[in-house]
């Protein structure tokens, strides 16, 4: 099947990560994913929810929400609507659900990490594109709630990424862009601990069902994207990474369109 930009079936968009876009927050990641960019902020606040006080055990929560001009129409801007989309809420929950399996909330103490994630424009895999780049985001303000001694010792586990696959013709295509996703038979997201075990796996046949065959090559492309990511991430996890001025950008690697993965 030839997809629409050329990729193979297994390939990746083109990807750039850029630390400290934000020059308040604890750290941040802007992450593109071909047109798709989101910007995940990590903030560390005192407290936590009424459940946990006195436990002695932190909490990590994450919002999601998309710019009013990140799609192709504008939509209009949570805050001024009445509530919260449905679609935002169980967006947010996906990822705080994902990013406190990295976490020894142990650690953290009383206290609560709190993750933003906005889109700033939209081509399809926002979802695993925010739970990716909070990832990074977190593993650096990590590093610096250690050396602030803020935390007495590392508080994660190890890594996670996330990546969407679709399937058009019973063919399982990685990393879904918005003209892909929006005529693929079915749709899944995996998120993915570096150690090959899974959080969470969901999947909607939206045409036609999927056989079990059909799931297992969606599993080797998924398998195969996360792969790709945890050798990138640790490739580039040497280079040291540059000073930056406050609300300036320093863009981490780039990964141009590449072969087959």
């Amino acid at each position: 099947m030839l997809r629409a930009d050329g990729r193979s079936l297994d390939q990746l968009r083109p990807i750039t990560v850029s630390y400290d876009a934000y020059g308040y927050a604890d750290a941040s990641v802007l992450l593109e994913l071909g047109s798709t960019k989101v910007l995940c902020a990590v903030s560390l606040q005192p407290g936590v929810p009424s459940f946990l006080k006195g436990t002695k055990t932190g909490w990590l929560k994450a919002e999601y929400a998309m710019l009013p001009a990140a799609t192709h129409e504008r939509t209009q801007r949570e805050a001024c609507a009445t509530a919260r989309s449905g679609r935002s809420v169980e967006i947010s929950r996906l990822i705080g659900r994902s990013l406190r399996a990295m976490v020894n909330m142990g650690v953290i103490g009383e206290r609560t990490v709190v993750v933003d994630c906005d889109v700033l424009q939209a081509d399809g895999g926002t979802r695993t594109a925010c739970i990716t780049a909070a990832s990074l985001a977190l593993a650096k303000a990590n590093e610096r709630w250690f050396a602030q001694n803020l935390i007495a010792r590392s508080a994660l586990t190890e890594p996670i990424v996330g990546v969407s696959v679709g399937v058009k013709e019973q063919q399982a295509l990685l990393d879904l862009s918005f003209q892909e996703d929006s005529s693929v038979d079915a749709d899944f997201n995996v998120v993915f601990t570096k150690s090959g075990t899974i959080i969470e796996l969901q999947g909607t046949a939206e045409g036609q069902p999927v056989s079990w065959q059909t799931f297992e090559a969606v599993w080797k492309v998924a398998s195969t994207g996360a792969s790709t990511l945890f050798d990138l991430f640790e490739q580039k996890k040497r280079i040291n990474e540059p000073k930056v001025e406050q609300n300036q950008r320093a863009p981490l690697f780039s990964l141009s369109n590449r072969g087959t993965l």
